[in-house]
């Protein structure tokens, strides 16, 4: 039983209505879009007895560039033999150059799979996506990123922006200029102005980067006592304030900050261009007055119209939370390495007690000033010497890890050993 498809239903159609004379050849190739000519032919071909007519002369036949039987069967004992495991352009590579068989990758790939050889390279099925829904309420969840890009044309340094954007509105709250690569200081100063101006989040969705989340297999005692890695900086923070840090698996899951990026280097840049902004404050007053725009314009209701936002709780103290902290000892004249090349002197408690090999936490906050706390009490405040440096994160210290100790080489003389000296 043959089987028509549209396209010939509709060719049988018309030419019977053009053999009846209910149309004109004209207009028969212009509904079946082919030539007078060709409307002729099929003309001269039509039959009332069947439909034969309207299938191309040569279905059925034999394709004259057809491979030869012995060439296919020559490929697929050469892929099950000699070169077997290879996979479809290397064998075809090697047909060439080895077998003077000179095919196509397709036409390889073809004769193997009707032959029922798979390709040995393994390849995971597509993973089925689906769109992610909005949050319904402002304020639920609040993507995070950043962007390190050429912003002021090379008339001052690159610049990172920092920013984030909520998930149910498309509105972004707050954004921020840095001259320093993505780092936790600056998340931790982002961070802090979105606490203080809008309010805090319910959560914050961002990638896998270092920043947020420990991506190592170290685990000191203490963590192996607890069960869990000590947080990041900012994942540390986080937690203080009880937002929910979600990681997304994959870059698309952060389509919406991603699309964000490419509509600010397109109209951001050309703001910063027609101000003529050349150094990182001038790109902050620009970053600004940009931002009340682009909410104006591209924010978009939520379903819901209350905000999950928490107003920020006046008992908290954001210099100790919202800022760099690391662990010190203080020693015997109560000075503590606060950070490399600063020591500071630590005042005495009341009534003129001291606290020598106490732990003490040292606070670098975003403008180099270090708050010193002593079981969560503020002991002291060094400000920042002039020309401080931008203030990074210091590097984690991994002093539980056993030290690989060099091999002992035995010396002996007459059979008996006399001393051993480490290589």
């Amino acid at each position: 039983m043959l089987t028509l498809s549209q396209t010939q239903l509709q060719r049988i159609k018309v030419i019977e209505k053009l053999v009846e004379g209910h149309v004109r050849v004209a207009q028969a190739g212009e509904w079946l879009n082919l030539s007078r000519r060709q409307v002729q032919r099929l003309k001269q071909r039509y039959s009332e007895d069947g439909d034969e007519w309207v299938y191309h002369g040569n279905r059925g036949r034999r394709p004259a560039n057809r491979l030869a039987e012995q060439v296919r069967q020559q490929v697929v004992a050469l892929a099950q033999g000699k070169y077997a495991g290879f996979n479809d352009s290397h064998l075809q590579e090697k047909l060439s150059q080895e077998e003077k068989l000179v095919l196509s990758r397709p036409s390889v790939r073809r004769i193997l799979r009707q032959a029922g050889l798979a390709s040995p390279q393994k390849r995971r099925p597509p993973r089925y996506r689906s769109r992610r829904e909005r949050r319904e309420q402002e304020g639920a969840m609040l993507q995070t990123d950043g962007s390190r890009h050429d912003w002021l044309e090379g008339r001052g340094p690159y610049l990172t922006l920092l920013a984030f954007l909520d998930d149910a509105t498309s509105r972004a709250p707050v954004a921020l200029f840095q001259e320093e690569p993505e780092d936790a200081a600056g998340y931790l100063r982002l961070l802090r102005r979105q606490v203080e101006e809008v309010g805090i989040p319910f959560s914050v969705y961002r990638d896998q980067h270092g920043i947020f989340q420990r991506n190592d297999q170290h685990w000191s005692v203490a963590e192996q006592l607890q069960g869990r890695q000590f947080p990041t900086q900012v994942g540390r923070a986080l937690e203080e304030l009880g937002i929910t840090s979600i990681p997304a698996r994959s870059a698309p899951a952060k389509g919406r900050i991603e699309r964000l990026w490419r509509t600010w280097q397109d109209r951001l840049r050309s703001e910063l261009r027609l101000a003529g902004a050349a150094t990182l404050e001038q790109a902050n007053a620009v970053l600004q007055r940009f931002l009340v725009q682009f909410n104006q314009k591209f924010a978009r209701p939520a379903r819901k119209a209350q905000t999950a936002y928490r107003k920020l709780d006046p008992r908290l103290d954001l210099d100790y939370i919202l800022s760099l902290r690391y662990e010190r000892t203080v020693n015997r004249d109560h000075t503590v390495a606060a950070l490399p090349g600063r020591w500071v002197q630590l005042p005495p408690l009341p009534g003129k007690r001291g606290y020598a090999g106490k732990k003490v936490e040292v606070c670098q906050q975003p403008n180099g000033d270090l708050r010193i706390y002593l079981d969560r009490r503020l002991l002291h405040v060094e400000p920042a010497p002039p020309g401080t440096p931008p203030v990074r994160a210091q590097g984690r210290r991994r002093t539980s890890s056993p030290r690989k100790r060099k091999p002992i080489r035995i010396y002996t003389y007459g059979g008996r050993s006399t001393r051993a000296v480490r290589l």
